[in-house]
């Protein structure tokens, strides 16, 4: 079977039940593109092929009555999800021998269910960035365009599908880690709604806005992927207790009648006329298919930026507080002193970015600016919830741009921080109010560089998010697309 047959999760486990190719096959494949691609993409921070092609030879041993829903499928893991005996360092010196002897609630999800994982995959370090150009082994390369960002900070999980190394990866999406680089990869990229899918194992950067989801070609291979994940853990207490839906079955292709809030007063400076043309243009054809185009207002979605970098930071400054050089991870060598050890320990090892944040944190946390900052962050997160809610009483789904802008270069904000946090400016507010998202393809720029829309809906209702996303796939071809064999730059 050719390998372009092996690019969705349904294609690898449906030629796998048939005996069309084995596990084992299936998995070959995928470490012959990692070994063809992944020099030039830089997408993986450690291959796992000895296991996995191991684990692959046992499921094809199984009979059929055994066989999970992902049987024979392989999988890439971000490199902040737990794997035990398997290297796991949130692409930072701190952790860039930490083994853990564990593994995530995901993890152990997709491999009950059948998955392969064939590794580790390259983000922005503790999951902290736009482009994936933060990790502490270099960046992650767009597959459209070598030269480019492929969003961040799941950068890696994006690129292992959109290259076709993989029919899924996992990533984690704090303020659109998994969105932005679905959308500037040209594939789908789902955040499950807060508390949707458990985040024991997950490396926490900011753990009332963190969340777990998958990448995929299709909205249908994400259906698959979240009735896998999600449920409720006992070992993660914000795990919601809500049933599962059998998410596949809500995949009618019909969406007449079904409201889409626009809020156009958001598409203003700083989106790119493309992203704008296309974007509407994806609305047309849901209209078309019998939705119904509903302007909505959201006042407070201008503040989520800074509400995001006030939330987020102060979070992770707690959150990393951990990594003192005493526990586990890297610790400085030859300091004389305790004080010195810490000092040095989270100098040496944590980079730019990640300091920058935890200072801000720290700032934002301390006596005497509390109550101006955090608190005052706190109130207007809940006035940006409020607006959805109100939204929500009288559209199904709010429709905008995933990214304001096709990828830019690498390194062309890399010395203007804040204009790297504008990246996030769409999809922070889906973090900030704790609601499910998805972004899809819906066009390219005339640079032949991948746009996505971004679907917002209700709390625990992704079935409706993947209904959208499906009917419009099943009457456009952008999913279709496939990077070049070899970038144009």
């Amino acid at each position: 079977m050719a390998l372009a047959d092996l690019s969705t999760v349904r294609g690898v486990r449906d030629a796998v039940a048939s005996e069309h190719i084995s596990a084992v096959e299936a998995c070959s494949a995928a470490f012959d593109a990692i070994d063809a691609r992944d020099p030039a993409l830089h997408a993986f921070n450690t291959i796992i092929k000895e296991e996995a092609i191991a684990r692959a030879a046992q499921l094809d041993g199984l009979a059929p009555r055994d066989r999970g829903p992902l049987h024979g499928v392989p999988i890439a893991l971000k490199d902040n999800l737990c794997t035990r005996g398997v290297r796991t360092t949130a692409s930072s010196r701190m952790l860039e021998h930490y083994v853990p002897p564990y593994s995530a609630t995901v993890v152990e999800r997709l491999e009950a269910a059948g998955g392969i994982v064939v590794g580790k995959t390259n983000c922005d370090e503790f999951a902290m960035g736009s482009s994936n150009e933060n990790s502490a082994f270099g960046p992650v390369h767009n597959p459209w365009d070598h030269e480019r960002i492929p969003g961040g900070s799941s950068g890696g999980s994006a690129v292992a599908v959109a290259s076709g190394v993989v029919p899924v990866s996992l990533g984690s999406d704090t303020g659109g880690s998994i969105r932005q680089p679905a959308a500037l990869c040209g594939i789908v990229g789902l955040k499950p709604t807060y508390g949707r899918v458990s985040r024991y194992g997950l490396i926490a950067f900011a753990s009332s806005l963190d969340q777990i989801g998958p990448f995929t070609r299709t909205s249908a291979d994400a259906a698959v992927i979240l009735g896998v994940l999600a449920g409720p853990d006992p070992r993660d207490a914000t795990a919601a207790p809500e049933p599962v839906p059998a998410y596949a079955s809500a995949l009618t292709g019909d969406v007449s009648g079904l409201r889409v809030g626009v809020p156009r007063s958001l598409f203003g400076d700083g989106v790119d006329q493309e992203v704008l043309t296309a974007v509407e243009e994806a609305l047309r054809v849901l209209s078309s298919l019998g939705a119904t185009l509903v302007d909505v207002e959201l006042p407070h979605a201008g503040h989520a930026i800074p509400v995001y970098y006030l939330v987020a930071t102060a979070e992770a400054s707690s959150n990393l507080a951990r990594y003192d050089g005493v526990r586990y991870g890297y610790r400085a060598p030859e300091a004389k002193t305790l004080q010195s050890m810490y000092f040095r320990t989270r100098d040496e090892a944590f980079g730019p970015e990640v300091k920058r944040r935890i200072m801000l944190g720290t700032y934002v946390l301390s006596a005497g600016y509390y109550d101006a900052y955090y608190l005052k962050a706190q109130q207007v997160r809940t006035l940006i919830r409020q607006d959805y809610e109100r939204a929500f009483a009288a559209v199904d789904v709010v429709a905008m741009p995933t990214s304001p802008t096709p990828p830019f270069r690498l390194g062309e904000k890399t010395d203007d921080p804040l204009q790297m946090y504008l990246a996030d400016v769409f999809t922070v507010s889906a973090n900030l109010s704790g609601l499910p998202a998805v972004s899809i393809p819906c066009g390219f720029s005339k640079q032949c560089l991948p746009i996505g829309v971004q679907f917002t809906g209700r709390a625990f209702d992704e079935s409706t998010l993947l209904r959208v996303a499906d009917a419009y796939e099943r009457v456009t071809n952008w999913w279709k697309r496939r990077p070049p064999t070899k970038s144009p730059s």
